[in-house]
């Protein structure tokens, strides 16, 4: 063999070796970029959920106050004679004089007791309706708690669609038509999903 031709072999060698490696080294990119794209089509999760119904829920929220009235307060006098000494007394004296102008004699005594004891019964009777009608009236402040109702949001009722499952969840806000999703987990709040 020539030295000629035993170069050109050498050259023919180191040519398939370096075909051989290119080859070896597409197949290996071709294979690993296969690979990459396969693994990402299979990690590849959505980033939305599908609203399908969104309710709002709300509460009814009670609010005390207090209201303030000025009514009108009767109020019975003071008695000063609560045993109606007075009126007893001077209704038996009454009763006497005029028991005494019955009759003649013992009769006229009789008549004059029985009149003292009767105007006596009766002055006490007069006295203490007296004073229970002796009535004054004042002005009063009286007060009490009345509640103040009214509705307000407290969140929204949300159907949605996460792939082939269908799921409720409570919300702090409207998401609209569609609901974030996050390491396949939807976000539930509106500063999360910003």
């Amino acid at each position: 063999m020539t030295a000629e031709s035993a170069d050109k072999q050498q050259e023919e060698t180191a040519m398939n070796k370096s075909m051989l490696a290119g080859v070896v080294l597409g197949a290996a990119v071709i294979t690993a970029g296969g690979a990459v794209a396969g693994y990402r089509l299979l990690d590849r999760q959505p980033t939305y959920a599908e609203v399908l119904h969104v309710e709002p829920i709300t509460e009814t929220i009670r609010t005390p106050r207090e209201v303030c009235n000025e009514v009108a307060v009767t109020h019975t006098q003071p008695v000063r004679d609560q045993h109606r000494v007075t009126g007893t007394v001077v209704g038996a004296v009454v009763g006497g004089v005029l028991g005494s102008q019955v009759g003649s004699g013992s009769g006229r005594k009789i008549a004059t007791a029985a009149g003292a004891a009767a105007g006596g019964y009766a002055g006490n009777r007069i006295q203490g309706r007296m004073q229970e009608t002796n009535t004054y009236t004042t002005t009063e402040q009286r007060c009490e708690t009345v509640y103040d109702t009214r509705e307000e949001q407290a969140g929204f009722l949300v159907r949605y669609r996460l792939g082939d499952r269908e799921d409720t969840v409570r919300m702090d806000h409207d998401p609209g038509a569609r609901i974030p999703v996050e390491n396949g987990q939807i976000v539930l709040t509106a500063n999360a999903a910003e």
